[in-house]
């Protein structure tokens, strides 16, 4: 499936919300649950270290793959809400990181490194 495709029919599942101050509720909904499915993500894979020595099934790993889904349509909702796209993301991320990979700087910390 093409970006452009899945970001319009993920889209037309967004809901409407208040808004509080300059945040609409929607723009808030959507931050949130994108926090909130990382945070499934997370949750899936301590359990896998914790009760599975690290050892991926794979019913864990399509399970992973399931949030991981759900994060995709955080992430474009959350982009389509701030006037971007999908697509705007992953060219803006690729840029990044090949800025990165040219000037040795893939590894340490920081946004703007």
């Amino acid at each position: 499936m093409d970006l452009n495709d899945y970001s319009k029919k993920a889209l037309s599942t967004l809901s409407d919300g208040h808004d509080y101050g300059d945040i609409s509720a929607k723009l808030m909904a959507q931050i949130l649950g994108l926090v909130g499915e990382s945070g499934e993500v997370a949750e899936k894979f301590k359990k896998i270290i914790r009760d599975k020595s690290g050892k991926l099934s794979d019913e864990d790993k399509a399970e992973l793959l399931k949030e991981l889904g759900d994060i995709l349509w955080y992430v474009n909702a959350v982009s389509h809400l701030l006037g971007g796209t999908l697509e705007d993301v992953a060219e803006k991320n690729i840029a990044k990181l090949a800025s990165r990979q040219q000037r040795g700087k893939l590894g340490g910390s920081g946004d703007n490194r």
